[in-house]
């Protein structure tokens, strides 16, 4: 199975909601929480981080891992282009990850673009704290939200996020 599919699949059985605590099943964390697969069910569900501070990018900021790791969010509309940093849990320091990519869902409108591995000066070759990919629905000036989903030493990890109105750039 290619990473692009068992992230999508990731992706799409957190999006079927969440059942009793007892009974394992599908989950979706609340916005910008995360969920690794085998803590699916065993997060918070009132786990929520709307006191995040912008990120180090003026992004915003969701959990994966339960704060493990953070994953920054930021989007250039002109250039069609969304960026995610991956983060410790200090939720500034870079931490570069062995990934060639990473996976971003955004709900409205509705599409999924595969990031790229672009390392930043300095990181070990074969891995990257920063990933980049254009789609034309970026363009669109709004407040985006989704998921982005990774892999973190064979543990696949998915965060939600939502950004704050663009005219305070304070993405909280």
């Amino acid at each position: 199975m290619t990473r692009y599919a068992l992230y999508s699949s990731l992706l799409m059985t957190l999006a079927l909601g969440c059942g009793e605590a007892e009974k394992p099943g599908p989950a979706k964390p609340p916005a910008a929480t995360s969920t690794s697969a085998k803590d699916a069910h065993d997060h918070d569900h009132s786990h929520g981080h709307d006191g995040h501070e912008p990120g180090p990018h003026q992004g915003t900021l969701a959990d994966w891992g339960g704060g493990k790791y953070h994953v920054e969010f930021t989007v250039d509309h002109d250039k069609q282009e969304a960026t995610v940093y991956i983060l410790g849990d200090d939720e500034k320091s870079a931490v570069p990850i062995k990934a060639s990519t990473i996976l971003l869902s955004i709900k409205s409108p509705k599409f999924q673009i595969e990031l790229a591995a672009a390392p930043l000066d300095g990181e070990a070759e074969g891995t990257a704290s920063r990933f980049v990919g254009k789609h034309e629905s970026l363009g669109k000036e709004q407040e985006f939200s989704g998921s982005i989903g990774g892999e973190v030493d064979g543990t696949p990890y998915v965060g939600d996020f939502k950004e704050g109105a663009h005219g305070d750039h304070s993405h909280k």
